[in-house]
């Protein structure tokens, strides 16, 4: 188990893993860009780290960004939310390499799964019922 998690999304999304992890008794951290400071995930968090920047592609996007607030923070995890980086192999490996657990699929499987033609090769294989 985590003692501590960061949380890399924003909005309602953030506050209900934050929300979890308070009743599982797991440290939250959330991020923000400029925009956000004020925003309730960052309220409700037990740390926030400010990312700077306006935009998404200038703090919710940069992973280096994310990855120095995880090692600021002490934490273990990144739960990657949804959209922004959960979909990132190169976010997904980049954890990985400085040990730190990706809350979601590994790198290869977004890779795979990121490939329709190999996706349903997967499902097929585990038994998936398709469609013709």
């Amino acid at each position: 188990m985590f003692t501590t998690v960061l949380i890399a999304n924003r909005g309602e999304i953030a506050c209900r893993a934050i929300k979890t992890c308070k009743r599982l008794g797991i440290t939250s951290v959330a991020v923000y860009s400029d925009v956000d400071r004020n925003a309730r995930h960052v309220k409700e968090a037990d740390i926030a780290i400010a990312l700077g920047g306006d935009k998404a592609s200038e703090s919710y996007l940069r992973s280096d960004k994310i990855l120095a607030a995880a090692k600021q923070s002490g934490a273990q995890a990144i739960w990657p939310g949804y959209g922004f980086l959960s979909e990132s192999v190169a976010f997904s490996t980049a954890c990985e390499e400085q040990g730190i657990v990706f809350v979601g699929p590994t790198a290869q499987q977004i890779a795979e799964f990121g490939l329709k033609h190999r996706a349903r090769e997967l499902a097929a294989e585990a038994g998936v019922p398709m469609t013709p």
